[in-house]
């Protein structure tokens, strides 16, 4: 069994670690063993600024992924080119040798190569609206129908005895004025 050992805080720090072991274990000895651990194991040290050590801890890790993603592409295109190379040549020869007919057989496809893994990403995000938005969106896109379907029932082709013909829009000036005004506000 351990023994107990003493060290002398400041009143206000001792305060504040009683307070804040309170939450997080059940004894003084747990909550700073944790604390201690928590910053060994993330290799931070409590004397830097802590955001700077977060940021550099995230770089790592990212550096870490990064070079593991292109080690798994590297093993998996070796991988297909001993396929491609040698694997099916063998099964080729072996299949010819018991009289199997390989020509009649469709050739396999080669895959494609990536061409960026960002275009990809891009392509594969789906844009989603809120249902709200898309209702308000689709109420505004049937009043626009409405009003130009109105629009488009008033108009006339006129003949007239002199020149070419024309249209005619048969509305008052105060209709027009209002699909003037809906207009601006849906732009």
């Amino acid at each position: 069994m351990d023994g107990f050992k003493s060290i002398r805080f400041k009143e206000s720090t001792v305060k504040r670690f009683r307070a804040f072991s309170k939450k997080m274990a059940k004894s003084y000895s747990e909550c700073l063993e944790s604390i201690m651990d928590f910053f060994e194991w993330h290799g931070l040290n409590p004397s830097q600024k802590f955001a700077k050590s977060i940021i550099q801890e995230i770089l790592k890790n990212r550096a870490r992924t990064d070079t593991s993603i292109k080690r798994n592409e590297a093993t998996i295109a070796i991988i297909r080119d001993i396929e491609i190379n040698q694997t099916k040549p063998n099964n080729a020869m072996l299949l010819s040798l018991f009289g199997e007919n390989i020509k009649d057989k469709k050739p396999v496809r080669k895959e494609r190569k990536r061409v960026e893994k960002e275009k990809d990403l891009v392509a594969e995000i789906e844009i989603t609206v809120p249902k709200i938005r898309y209702e308000r969106l689709s109420e505004k896109m049937q009043n626009l129908t409405r009003d130009y379907g109105h629009i488009l029932g008033n108009v006339e082709l006129v003949k007239g005895s002199f020149g070419k013909e024309y249209l005619r829009l048969n509305i008052s000036k105060s209709e027009l004025e209002k699909f003037k005004r809906t207009l601006k506000s849906n732009t």
